[in-house]
């Protein structure tokens, strides 16, 4: 067989782009928190802060009810605390999806736990913290306190993002 350096170069190509990613992890400190589910975490090995959004919950936009609160809650959890980041994507935002454990508890399972966030549902399933926002919502938790709250992909349709 004769060596076609431009077929193995495109089947690299490809293989970069279908395969599975691989899931990175990084240890830092959290420096600045946005909203309920987006934090900063300057890395331990030096470099920026990186924008990181919590996987797996959805938390009120900061113009909606019980936002501010959220994102209150997430910085007097983990701001300037140390914290490993284990991530598989990026979103549109081009911030870092990913869990987020400090002292190896999962920072998502305590946001939704405490009522501060939604499980994030994807086609039809209730989401990784399914137990954690039941939980919140029979102790009438955080945002299920109130009357009717408006999950944060339902508010964005409605009225946009508070940006």
């Amino acid at each position: 067989m004769i060596p076609r350096p431009h077929l193995l170069a495109g089947f690299i190509l490809f293989l970069a782009f279908t395969a599975p990613a691989a899931a990175r992890s990084f240890q830092g400190v959290v420096s600045h928190i946005s909203d309920g589910d987006t934090l900063w975490v300057r890395p331990a090995s030096g470099g920026a802060p990186r924008a990181v959004r919590l996987q797996g919950l959805d938390a009120p936009e900061i113009c909606q009810s019980h936002g501010k609160q959220s994102r209150d809650a997430l910085s007097s959890r983990v701001l300037h605390q140390p914290v490993v980041v284990n991530s598989r994507a990026r979103d549109s935002f081009q911030r870092t999806v990913g869990r987020v454990s400090l002292g190896g508890h999962d920072v998502g399972a305590w946001m939704v736990g405490r009522g501060h966030a939604w499980s994030y549902r994807y086609r039809g399933k209730p989401g990784p913290y399914a137990a954690q926002e039941s939980q919140a919502r029979s102790g009438r938790l955080g945002l299920w306190g109130y009357a009717s709250p408006v999950e944060p992909r339902v508010f964005r349709k409605r009225h946009g993002s508070c940006r």
